[in-house]
């Protein structure tokens, strides 16, 4: 089974990969190639650039963070499935995180990356059915809920990462109270302006410090371990 996997699932898993992550990059720039081909709509050119600075100051560190972040979870095969796909925080972790605990596969191994991939598949089937159905009839939908219901589904994210660290966390109890505790740290950090001088800060700086702080504390236990 090892040699299947690293000689055969994963050069095939590579390929397609990089394939789709190719086509999905052109993909992205159709509508603005169509605009600018059929109706003639161009952008400035002079604002090109500071758009782009603008995005790339927010989202920079995130293109980074992400991919270190989800990996572990889901895998160097699901890590081109998820930001192909998108919805990768609220949607795909979870459901490969779910489709490993139904498995009863570690996440990291080579079971756990195969398991990851399956839930993740099923979920983009699935979100595309219920967004099929959301289009048509979603936002009627929603004006007949009531305000408090509608105002309880900005709390959906929150619960399911809750959910989430719970989940990894009972298995690591020590280490999930102090990775809580320093996100806590630096959520009022942030309320008070302690980090306003750093630009965009609110986006990225908790995610960037829990994961990279996660991973150290992480290598000092498994040194200590094998020493």
């Amino acid at each position: 089974m090892n040699d299947f996997y690293n000689n055969e699932y994963m050069p095939k898993m590579n390929r397609i990969g990089k394939l789709t992550g190719y086509l999905g990059v052109v993909a992205s720039f159709l509508p603005a190639i169509v605009l600018a081909v059929v109706y003639g709509l161009t952008p400035n050119l002079g604002a090109l650039p500071t758009v782009a600075i603008s995005v790339v100051s927010s989202f920079a560190v995130l293109w980074f963070v992400e991919p270190i972040s989800y990996y572990p979870v889901v895998g160097q095969i699901g890590t081109y499935m998820a930001f192909l796909s998108g919805n990768i925080s609220n949607m795909r972790v979870p459901c490969a995180s779910m489709a490993q605990v139904a498995a009863e596969v570690e996440p990291g191994s080579e079971e756990g990356s195969v398991i990851a991939t399956l839930g993740m598949a099923t979920s983009v089937v699935i979100n595309i059915a219920v967004l099929s159905v959301g289009v048509i009839g979603g936002s009627k939908v929603l004006s007949m809920l009531p305000q408090a219901v509608t105002e309880a589904l900005n709390l959906l994210l929150p619960a399911l990462f809750g959910a989430l660290l719970m989940q990894f966390g009972i298995k690591q109890k020590s280490h999930a109270i102090m990775i809580l505790i320093l996100g806590i740290l630096i959520w009022l950090g942030l309320n008070a302006g302690v980090f306003s001088f750093l630009p965009g800060a609110s986006n990225y700086l908790a995610t960037l410090v829990c994961i990279f702080t996660s991973i150290v504390i992480m290598l000092v236990k498994s040194n200590k371990k094998s020493a």
